[in-house]
């Protein structure tokens, strides 16, 4: 055919070709497609069948034919080569003999035949079938049973539907958290008979008082003394702390705004302070141990769909979890959970020419990937949503359960909860189960910055000074600007109201743990290298982490599964933590 035909054909049918692709073209190409723009590029994607938004890939054709932006056409470009270079690499993938945690070489660390047997027990020990045909219809009644038989409980999980908020709401949110940690406030004996601030302010003459409010406002007098504006449902007082009393102007100093406190101290038309009160953590909280032995592990952050993505280090993970490491064998036959606390997508969107740092474009796609990844974990996989996941970013944010996600939260095995939640784990007869609060660290930043012993000791590396600090206020974001938040006129959710033995977080990239009142409170590192944005905010990540906690005596294992130029073994971090 001659060209002018084959245009003319393609125009019949609303159709452009692209003039490259017209030379390369003796007869037709199907009309059967989705694409109304016709290049190499298309060729190569339907003819590897590669999944892509077409409307958006078509879009970027234009923005690059106009000499608009080439860089998003680009990134496509980028996205299809790789997915034809995965396509080729499936067989040798498949057919790839099973490795150490670090690809360790066969030939240098020979495993005999008696320790492949042993190894392959590990993995059917953890196998568990899963009913072939699961739909949106009855997942939700076999996931009831799946819990209750691996012992899992929900305590929290906000799944309350989304309405339009007025002024009321705010009212309504801010006065159930004022009475919810005023109940905890009540039970310290110095507070349990608090007065009103309206009743005070009618006193004459100088009283020792007792008061229970929120912090409305902080200021500096002129003499360098802390000022604190504290209101309750029927009036506002100033509150005087003094900097001769070391200790409380310390405690005063790191006093945010919107923080509910109970105040003790002298009355002479404001009161001065002889003592703060916040709500904390009981000193009588138990360390709880499990009377049989367990595992379980806990990561963050893996970001599927990132350029930095660390795969290999992920697959190795991966393998690790599914038993086909021998040192670890007889831990990972006892491993009974995995957290994954946020963030388990890049996201789309979700800052200015993000697409630009995207190996997998499509949200739906990331998910899709992560499923793939997950698919052979036989453990139950218990997850909650991250600022980069698909949903709403307010929090508390619902758990996976849109069409965007489908592929994950259908798996048998994941149990999709909200940011933030609290899971009740391994309950028996004679154990009542360790309680595991679950938030992605929205508000950590905020207190990195404004809590100035924090930003002195460490400020970004210490998330556990940061979740010390939340369990003491036992709210996860006590002030108003600290995190996007849907106001419940009901209750906050962001309040800590039971106290829990284990505390996970994610978002800043680091990797801690610490024990605070009995509490193992984890930071669990991320899956992606370091970014330009971190680097010029001087953030130092520490990626490709996984912790290991052993459920019968508390102690936290750190496992590096970040690759090395001169090491391909995994290992372990120097530093080991003992819990109790």
């Amino acid at each position: 055919m001659e060209k002018k035909q084959i245009i003319q054909f393609y125009i019949e049918n609303n159709i452009l070709i692209s003039p490259e692709l017209i030379d390369d073209l003796n007869i037709p190409f199907p009309i059967n497609t989705p694409f109304i723009v016709l290049n190499k590029d298309v060729l190569l994607i339907t003819e590897h069948k590669i999944p892509i938004n077409v409307n958006d890939y078509e879009k970027a054709f234009v923005l690059k034919e106009k000499n608009y932006n080439k860089r998003l056409y680009e990134k496509f470009k980028e996205y299809i080569l790789l997915n034809i270079k995965k396509e080729d690499n499936i067989e040798q993938e498949e057919n790839k003999n099973s490795f150490d945690i670090n690809i360790t070489n066969k030939q240098d660390s020979p495993i005999s035949k008696e320790e492949d047997k042993n190894s392959l027990v590990i993995v059917e020990k953890n196998k568990e079938e899963f009913p072939e045909e699961l739909s949106e219809s009855n997942i939700d009644a076999y996931k009831e049973e799946y819990m209750k038989k691996h012992r899992i409980r929900v305590i929290f999980d906000y799944k309350e539907k989304n309405k339009k908020r007025t002024v009321m709401d705010f009212v309504g949110f801010f006065n159930s958290r004022f009475k919810e940690l005023e109940k905890i406030l009540r039970s310290r004996k110095e507070l349990q008979n608090p007065t009103s601030i309206s009743r005070i302010l009618s006193k004459k003459e100088k009283d020792t008082v007792s008061i229970i409010g929120m912090v409305y406002d902080k200021s500096f007098s002129k003499n360098n003394n802390i000022i604190l504006t504290i209101e309750d449902q029927t009036g506002l007082i100033k509150v005087v702390v003094t900097q001769s009393k070391e200790e409380l102007f310390l405690l005063a100093q790191e006093i945010q705004l919107d923080e509910v406190i109970g105040v003790t101290g002298l009355y002479d038309g404001l009161i001065f302070a002889n003592e703060i009160i916040i709500p904390d953590i009981p000193l009588t909280k138990e360390l709880k141990k499990s009377p049989e032995e367990g595992y379980f592990v806990v990561i963050t952050d893996p970001q599927i769909g990132n350029k930095l993505f660390l795969e290999e280090e992920f697959k190795k993970f991966l393998q690790w979890i599914n038993g086909e490491n021998e040192k670890y064998k007889d831990i990972v036959s006892k491993i009974k959970y995995l957290f994954i606390v946020g963030d388990l997508v890049e996201g789309v969107g979700i800052y200015p020419d993000q697409e630009y740092d995207l190996s997998i474009i499509d949200v739906k796609e990331q998910y899709k990937k992560l499923a793939e990844y997950l698919r052979n974990i036989k453990i139950p996989i218990i997850v909650c949503p991250g600022n980069h996941d698909v949903g709403r970013l307010s929090e508390p944010q619902p758990g996976f359960r849109d069409e965007y996600s489908k592929e994950l939260w259908m798996l048998p095995n994941v149990i999709a909860l909200s940011n933030p939640s609290m899971v009740n784990i391994f309950y028996s007869d004679n154990f009542e189960g360790f309680n595991v609060l679950l938030y992605h660290g929205g508000s950590f930043f905020y207190y990195f910055n404004n809590v100035q012993s924090i930003r002195k000791n460490g400020g970004a590396t210490r998330s556990d000074l940061v979740m010390k600090y939340l369990l003491q206020r036992r709210h996860l974001a006590p002030s108003h600007t600290s995190t996007l938040y849907v106001p419940d006129s009901k209750k906050d959710p962001l309040i800590i109201d039971k106290v829990p033995d284990f505390f996970f977080s994610g978002h800043v990239h680091r990797s801690t743990v610490n024990n605070y009142r009995n509490i193992t409170c984890i930071n669990a590192s991320c899956w992606v290298a370091k970014t330009e944005e971190q680097e010029r905010r001087g953030l130092d990540p520490q990626p490709g982490r996984a912790f290991v906690v052993n459920m019968n005596n508390r102690e936290v294992k750190i496992l590096n599964f970040l690759s090395k130029e001169s090491d391909d073994k995994i290992s372990e971090d120097k530093n080991k933590y003992i819990l109790g």
